[in-house]
């Protein structure tokens, strides 16, 4: 039923997009770019509306779900399509990754590392024990958690402006750290705009979706920039770049230095629930297109069994909580955020390419296509080199499954 109208499509993106990343992606974009990554927010704004329209030009044209894993496999090639769908898997389970690490450094923040290392793979077990359980994330709990989010930023904004101590000084030198700096912060930016492409996929609910859709996106990426970019700034404003750098739990940082301390325990609790919340959908989306990609074969096919009971792909669901309960225990934030950055930024590539393809509003895609390349290899040099192997294993994969069955045929 066609029943959204521009308004609620907005507010779908809004809470696509406004989470958990905004209270952990900012310090390891400080710390590449200082003052700078402000810059870069727009930057990644811009790449994410180019991969938001031109993901939703092929929805239009593919109503079914998969996303770039479809758009690349009926308009580049299968093989395009399953590079598509593996970059999803292993982007989203670092991202899996990361929100974990949130968990911890939001509500153990004096722990050690490694301590914060088991709170974050705890974390991620009992979720993964939930949805085996088929609870999932309503569109209740996800208004709710956003609604949350945006409070417990507007106050912390708040508290800075009316009981910290902002200085101007902070911005200086700006951008500061030059071009690469600037591009890098953009590319691990880009994880707080996650979800936006929510919106492409609203073909069939919303009315009129060819004007509907094209307008919706960007004013829920504006909003969304509008709201980053305040945070950033006072953010900027209170820690000052070097500040914000250090510090793995930055809005909480910033509170604790005012006046109004006492609300530090209010933000990491919301802080976490925010993360909680992410994970919960993150594990959920990647189990999903697990199983979907084992029922075509392109990953192991024990992994699209489905619970005879809970109805849901049980073992891809155990099999994404181990590897993201291993992954918490070896990595950290900032390697979590910049691979997942890299892994996602190829699979817009892809959608933009595919797009391309339609023939006609070249731009949209070509920029879009030139910003995923150029932000995915302006990360961190860890991020590109495990980001190139990752999906490089991938790719032998899918060539050595290929050359099998065609043997067997």
């Amino acid at each position: 039923m066609r029943r959204l109208g521009t308004g609620d499509a907005v507010v779908i993106g809004l809470g696509s997009m406004i989470g958990a990343g905004v209270f952990a992606a900012f310090a390891p974009a400080a710390r590449a770019a200082g003052a700078g990554l402000l810059i870069g927010l727009a930057l990644a704004a811009v790449v994410a509306y180019c991969n938001a329209t031109s993901s939703a030009r092929l929805a239009a044209r593919y109503p079914e779900s998969g996303g770039t894993y479809v758009y690349g496999r009926e308009r580049l090639g299968e093989f395009w399509g399953y590079l598509a769908g593996w970059g999803f898997v292993v982007g989203k389970t670092a991202s899996c990754a990361a929100m974990a690490l949130t968990v911890a450094s939001y509500t153990a923040p004096g722990a050690s590392r490694l301590a914060q290392s088991f709170v974050a793979a705890a974390a991620v077990l009992a979720l993964t024990a939930l949805n085996y359980r088929g609870v999932q994330r309503s569109v209740t709990l996800t208004k709710v958690i956003v609604t949350i989010t945006l409070v417990v930023l507007a106050g912390s904004v708040a508290a800075i402006v009316v009981a910290g101590n902002p200085a101007a000084a902070h911005l200086t030198p700006f951008p500061g750290s030059g071009a690469g700096g600037v591009l890098q912060s953009a590319g691990l930016l880009f994880f707080a705009f996650a979800g936006y492409a929510r919106i492409a996929t609203l073909g069939e609910e919303v009315r009129d979706p060819e004007r509907t859709i094209p307008r919706a996106i960007p004013i829920a990426l504006g909003i969304t920039l509008v709201v980053y970019a305040v945070v950033a700034v006072f953010l900027l404003l209170q820690l000052g770049p070097d500040g914000l750098a250090s510090t793995s739990d930055p809005i909480a940082a910033a509170v604790a230095g005012t006046s109004w301390s006492a609300l530090t325990p209010v933000v990491r609790a919301g802080a976490a629930l925010a993360a909680l919340g992410s994970l919960l959908a993150l594990v959920l989306g990647v189990s999903r297109t697990t199983f979907a990609m084992a029922r075509d074969g392109h990953l192991p096919a024990p992994l699209a069994a489905v619970h005879p009971r809970f109805a849901v792909p049980h073992r891809a669901e155990v099999a994404v909580g181990i590897v993201v309960a291993a992954l918490v225990l070896v990595t950290d934030l900032r390697d979590a955020i910049g691979f997942s950055s890299f892994a996602v930024l190829t699979y817009y590539a892809i959608a933009n390419a595919s797009a391309w393809t339609l023939g006609t509003r070249r731009v949209v895609p070509v920029v879009g296509l030139a910003g995923c390349v150029v932000l995915a290899f302006s990360l961190p040099l860890s991020s590109v080199i495990s980001g190139v192997v990752v999906l490089a294993l991938g790719a032998l994969a899918y060539l050595v499954l290929s050359r099998r069955d065609s043997a067997s045929s």
